[in-house]
């Protein structure tokens, strides 16, 4: 059974819709698993733990380098980035930066941030590289990370005038490094945890 499909909206405190706006979203319950994509909410299941400590370990690289420079704000799931009135995400680890901090809204971050992680899961891979990155690439994500725990590779991809441009795949072992916040990189060995770690 896919669940990444739209659910059943009976079972949302929502009206039937045949397209949602963020006036709906807001009103789903505090912490309810979906984002709104194109108008439609579309569930996302809770990560592994596999996830989730790879997600832990680059939030923590990142967010030293960016503390130290004081380059702006580095951010994780669950966070809503609302891109338009029908497109409200929930990236898995964000970075704003310190010119651009007027986006850190009351209740979301209110534009797209300067970067963009996303970890890659089977039920939400392909919505990932796609319709999300399609979505990151149209709103101004300046750079977007992909990251694969089943093949430990990190994706490293540049909006440019021609939009979004692959500028590194790092497999299994070396070092993925950023263009837009400079010095910043980290060692896949750090990144992705042993088996006997």
């Amino acid at each position: 059974m896919d669940t990444t499909k739209t659910p059943d909206p009976a079972t949302l405190p929502l009206p039937e819709k045949e397209r949602y706006t963020y006036a709906d979203y807001v009103q789903l319950p505090e912490g309810a698993p979906y984002e709104l994509i194109h108008g439609e909410l579309v569930m996302s299941p809770s990560p592994t733990p596999f996830h989730q400590i790879i997600q832990s370990n680059l939030h923590f690289a990142l967010s030293q380098f960016v503390r130290n420079g004081d380059y702006g704000r580095v951010l994780t799931a669950p966070m809503d980035v609302r891109l338009s009135e029908e497109d409200t995400v929930q990236p898995d680890l964000l970075f704003i930066a310190t010119e651009r901090r007027a986006l850190i809204g009351e209740k979301a971050i209110e534009g797209a941030p300067d970067l963009i992680v996303e970890i890659l899961s089977p039920s939400t891979a392909y919505r990932d590289l796609t319709t999300k990155k399609r979505l990151y690439e149209q709103h101004g994500v300046r750079e977007y990370w992909t990251v694969d725990p089943d093949t430990q590779a990190v994706e490293v991809h540049v909006n440019t005038d021609d939009g979004f441009t692959q500028r590194a795949r790092v497999v299994e072992s070396g070092t993925a490094a950023s263009t837009l916040l400079d010095g910043f990189h980290v060692d896949l060995a750090d990144l992705f945890p042993r088996a006997n770690a």
